[in-house]
């Protein structure tokens, strides 16, 4: 157990006021978890300060506040420095014992792609016969134990508490999706990782980044990261696409063992001969190690890509080619990711979690390789984010689609029709003769008309939430499953 002395040693400039002998039995940000024995660390965001929490920490029993402003509070000790936020960054890992030294760290990063990705790469690990954990956007696993998660990739205190977890748990591995945000606020702070992955690049989060450079320049971050010298753990490598334009950037941060992979080019792994069926895929991956010929339950040229970079890390890990090709063929599917909702219907539907530009183009040209009949696609831009995506989305949907309905998806604090507004201008610029368009606010009502219009042999498209059980509306969230839904109003034609 750290004493507040122990804690506060690594912080310089810090100035204490208080008894700092105490032992520091948990270490939080949020007021609402703290208890007896706690260190409260007081961020100050954009829209809520911790300083205003300093009285209801110290009645739950915190010993200690950790500060970047003046306060003025008796019977605990107070802790201030520069900037707390880093500090944070400092005190968590060493509070937690440094659990990444005890796991091999696999980092997977880029705009699409990083979930279906970390799963294959589970499949394959597992296989193997090593115990894994998962840190990603759907949930957090520590081998079958499921955890909740609230962000991509976890702030710095709790990510180094599910990975102390994991070593209590004797994992071997971590599998954990490095989301631009992380990179960029430094929530993988402590985190020494042994295999950086890089899936794609394409226009995504650039509200928060502000510029393409910078969005690039933080996922470049974790590659810079796996080739610290002064890293202690030993066989680094990064994975790379190198069919993305963004590519070379990334190699040029990366100072490791690099493996390469591509479907339109040479590289160390090289996918040829694929055959896209609406049930799975098949190809051969091409290798210096020898031939993998691979028969997927899972489809579309973009699982392709996901299936060669979880390859490249089992390889990269030493895995036997084998090992490989059964975790893979026996890969069945990861929840909202091109995910078939089967419930009596005599047309498909497909969920998927695709909300950018990319993901919704790869989703639609892989669905226009087995579809028979009209395509329907139903779809929204999230509120409060990138704005500059909702045209390009309408375009792309107009044209690769029959039928477009333009519908919510988490609107936040934007009003749902001005997104709409924004998302019908791409459409109309590409909207062709026999192809219409509909403007739905109200998702389920959209999702309902999409499986009236739908006939035999039509396929329809749920895009935008995948896996997410829930809408995030301007005054609530509410329940909100697309694939439950489906299953309710399919019962409901019959």
């Amino acid at each position: 157990m750290k004493t507040l002395q122990e804690l506060a040693a690594l912080l310089s400039n810090a100035a204490i006021t208080g008894d700092i002998k105490q032992p520091v039995q948990a270490l939080t940000h949020d007021s609402r978890q703290v208890r007896p024995g706690t260190l409260f660390v007081c961020l100050t965001g954009t829209k809520v300060d911790g300083h205003d929490y300093i009285e209801q920490a110290r009645q739950k029993g915190a010993i200690a506040v950790l500060v970047e402003k003046a306060v003025a509070i008796a019977g605990i000790t107070v802790i201030k420095v520069p900037d707390t936020r880093l500090a944070m960054q400092q005190i968590a890992p060493y509070f937690y014992d440094y659990p990444a030294e005890k796991l091999r760290i696999i980092g997977i990063t880029g705009t699409n792609g990083k979930t279906t990705t970390t799963y294959l790469i589970r499949s394959i690990l597992q296989q193997a016969g090593f115990r894994v954990g998962v840190i990603g956007t759907i949930q957090i696993m520590i081998d079958d134990q499921v955890l909740p998660i609230h962000n991509t990739t976890p702030d710095v205190i709790e990510l180094q508490s599910v990975l102390a977890k994991m070593v209590v748990a004797k994992m071997d591995y971590v599998v954990m999706e490095v989301s631009s945000h992380a990179l960029a606020l430094n929530r993988i702070a402590g985190c020494e990782f042994d295999v950086a992955v890089f899936t794609n690049m394409t226009r995504d989060h650039l509200d928060f980044h502000g510029t393409f450079e910078n969005y690039l320049a933080a996922k470049s971050r974790l590659f810079q990261l796996v080739s610290e010298p002064s890293n202690r753990k030993a066989g680094k490598a990064a994975v790379v696409n190198i069919d993305d334009p963004a590519a070379s950037t990334i190699l040029r941060s990366s100072h490791c063992r690099t493996i390469s992979y591509s479907v339109n080019q040479s590289a160390d792994l090289q996918a040829k001969d694929i055959d896209i069926q609406a049930r799975g895929a098949s190809f051969v991956i091409v290798s210096e190690q020898g031939d993998i010929p691979i028969k997927l339950k899972i489809t579309g040229v973009f699982n392709v890509y996901n299936v060669l970079a979880a390859a490249g890390t089992a390889l990269a890990e030493a895995i036997d080619g084998k090992l490989i090709k059964q975790a893979l063929e026996n890969f069945v599917s990861v929840p909202g990711r091109f995910e078939l909702v089967a419930a009596g219907q005599p047309f498909s539907v497909i969920v998927d979690f695709a909300h950018t530009p990319d993901g919704l183009e790869n989703i639609l040209k892989t669905v226009q390789q087995f579809a028979k009949g009209k395509i329907i696609t139903v779809f929204g831009c999230g509120g409060d984010r990138d704005r500059t995506k909702r045209p390009i989305m309408g375009h792309i949907a107009a044209e690769l689609s029959d039928v477009v309905i333009a519908t919510s998806d988490n609107p936040r604090t934007e009003e749902p029709e001005a997104i709409l507004s924004e998302i019908e201008a791409g459409i109309l610029k590409n909207l062709t003769a026999g192809k219409t368009y509909e403007k739905i606010i109200d998702r389920r009502q959209a999702i309902q008309r999409a499986l009236e219009l739908a006939k035999d042999e039509d396929t329809v498209i749920i895009a935008g939430k995948g896996h997410e059980p829930y809408q995030i509306l301007k005054e609530r969230t509410i329940a909100f499953d697309d694939r439950e839904i489906v299953r309710e109003l399919v019962r409901g034609m019959k």
